[in-house]
């Protein structure tokens, strides 16, 4: 078992990483050698009732700490981002701190580049109604710092989006979003607020986060870069999920490091596309946890990838610790496969799409449709017939 770092810095995009145990006490003096002076914290009622998490937080921002604004939610509208704004703007605000899930880290993202925008949710609902919205160019007005909470893998990022209107209000009858990008200024990765997560969380936002590093490996556009960071995440994270998100024994602390570095991991130029693109064709219909969908169809569309194309198959067997020497194709594809479901089934998630609160099999030639024109679909291996009627397979499979 290869070794970590109990605590480390980096610098990934214009945005400073620091991990490691007890990393929230250092919030205060980070603010203080960048000038800023006043802290909004940014999170959800659940984080923020959540004093096991909030006290570490309050405690390292000291008088930095301006207010707590505990309104964000999974449903990411664009009004609360306009209420984040507002919040930020009676606390003097100069740096959003976002702490949680990617609820809470998007909402903030987002806020920053809506409040130099110009347009108000008003403007963005009329924009709504013809289809589509312009997206947000303006830099960000104000800096965030990421705290995340959970694996979804939404820290190391720029993106993120605000549902307008929903797939019922929406002449589309897909929700409209708005989206811009604002990368943070640091993600700060502490394994102890990782701990204050109830282990339900956990598992929901695992394999959202997980399949970032499978996928990465076998995108159209993928290189010996983006493996090495990919398959050595989804090398900790298969180990360590198991144990800190599931029902695996194990040194559950020392688990919990590896499961905050892998997930940093494979964020680290990623290159998201099939599985993601699944997982947009089940949220632009349901309300339903994206980790659920991902959970149950990675490793049927892992299955149909193989059958397609070489999906790196070798490169995923090394992340999962399997002997390919001497093994066949089919043989190395069929490990992977197995190597996925196994941690998959360790957690407590679904692994039917039937099992999943609100799918429809009725809908399954809808969503199908939707998933083969996503947009993340560009960057799926050559060649493989990405059609609606073999995605539609897949996903009967999955049924």
């Amino acid at each position: 078992m290869l070794p970590i770092a109990d605590r480390f810095e980096s610098e990934y995009d214009g945005c400073d990483v620091l991990y490691g145990r007890g990393r929230a006490a250092d919030l205060g003096g980070y603010l203080a050698d960048r000038g800023l002076a006043d802290a909004l914290v940014v999170c959800g009622s659940n984080v923020g009732a959540n004093d096991d998490l909030m006290d570490p937080i309050r405690a390292g921002l000291g008088d930095r700490h301006a207010g707590t604004f505990d309104g964000t939610t999974p449903a990411k509208r664009a009004e609360t981002a306009f209420d984040l704004l507002e919040a930020a703007s009676t606390a003097d605000a100069d740096v959003l701190v976002a702490v949680g899930g990617g609820s809470s880290l998007d909402v903030a993202r987002q806020a920053s580049v809506l409040a130099p925008d110009g347009r108000d949710l008003e403007d963005l609902e009329a924009e709504a109604r013809e289809g589509s919205i312009d997206p947000l160019t303006a830099d960000p007005a104000l800096p965030v710092v990421a705290v995340p909470t959970t694996f979804a893998g939404a820290d190391l990022s720029a993106g993120g989006s605000l549902e307008v209107l929903s797939a019922a209000e929406s002449p589309t009858d897909q929700p409209v979003s708005v989206s811009g990008s604002a990368m943070p200024i640091a993600d700060l990765l502490d394994p102890d607020l990782f701990e204050t997560t109830p282990r339900s969380v956990l598992a929901g936002s695992a394999m959202n986060g997980f399949d970032k590093g499978i996928e990465t490996v076998y995108a159209r556009d993928a290189s010996p870069v983006s493996d090495a960071t990919a398959v050595h995440g989804v090398r900790l994270l298969s180990g360590a999920l198991p144990v800190v998100a599931g029902d695996r024994a194990g040194d559950g602390a020392a688990a919990m490091e590896r499961a905050v570095a892998g997930a940093l991991l494979v964020q680290i130029d990623r290159k998201i596309n099939v599985i993601h693109a699944f997982g947009h064709g089940f949220a632009r219909r349901y309300d339903v946890q994206q980790g659920a969908i991902h959970a149950v169809v990675v490793p049927h569309a892992l299955a149909y990838l193989f059958e397609e194309a070489d999906a790196g198959r070798r490169a995923l067997a090394a992340g999962f610790g399997i002997d390919a020497e001497g093994r066949d194709d089919d043989a190395v594809a069929e490990a992977v496969v197995d190597a996925v479901a196994d941690v998959r089934d360790a957690l407590p998630v679904p692994n039917r799409l039937r099992d999943v609160d609100a799918v429809r099999e009725e809908d399954l030639p809808a969503i199908a449709a939707f998933i083969a024109e996503d947009s993340p679909m560009e960057r799926a291996p050559a060649g493989i017939d990405a059609s609606p009627e073999r995605i539609e397979g897949v996903l009967r499979g999955a049924w």
